[in-house]
């Protein structure tokens, strides 16, 4: 395979994951947009209790009772219009870099709220424990650190330099 063929399957791969990963995000957030029960009927202060309940890193512990909860509205709709946000992004490969950095520092925020396997868990159980956000997490360094609208991406369709939809 020549580099050009290589490249150009990679730009495909990395394309295709980009609005798969996406696609995920935009089935989390509209829900939580275009309905009331996470931001307005406390399903976002649920899912807080929950990682208080077990599962927290000890330093967040504070923050997640002392910010978030106190302020559990305004967060909800910022989670809400976030996810839906960073989703449409990567779908549309519109702000892919920009959108990929809110979702790393997302993805890690969630990680140290919930992901905690316990103080006495071997250290391997600490990367067990977090695979639920620790992959899209990964997923989003990628998009940070490659060219993941090189493909696929709406830039093509506006006439960029981008390669857009071809292959």
């Amino acid at each position: 395979m020549t580099d050009t063929k290589e490249t150009e399957a990679n730009n495909l791969a990395v394309g295709w994951l980009r609005i798969s990963v996406g696609l995920l995000f935009v089935v989390f957030g509209q829900y939580k947009v275009f309905g009331s029960a996470f931001t307005l009927g406390g399903g976002f202060q649920s899912w807080i209790n929950q990682f208080l309940g077990g599962g927290v890193y000890p330093f967040m512990r504070p923050v997640l009772q002392q910010f978030v909860l106190p302020h559990a509205t305004p967060i909800a709709f910022l989670v809400a219009y976030g996810e839906l946000a960073i989703g449409l992004s990567l779908v549309l490969g519109i702000w892919v870099r920009v959108a990929s950095g809110f979702g790393l520092v997302y993805m890690l925020t969630l990680l140290l709220s919930s992901n905690f396997p316990g103080a006495q868990a071997p250290f391997w159980q600490y990367f067990g424990a977090s695979l639920g956000h620790l992959v899209p997490a990964l997923c989003f360094g990628c998009f940070l650190i490659g060219r993941p609208s090189a493909t696929l991406s709406t830039a093509g369709l506006r006439g960029r330099k981008a390669g857009g939809w071809s292959r």
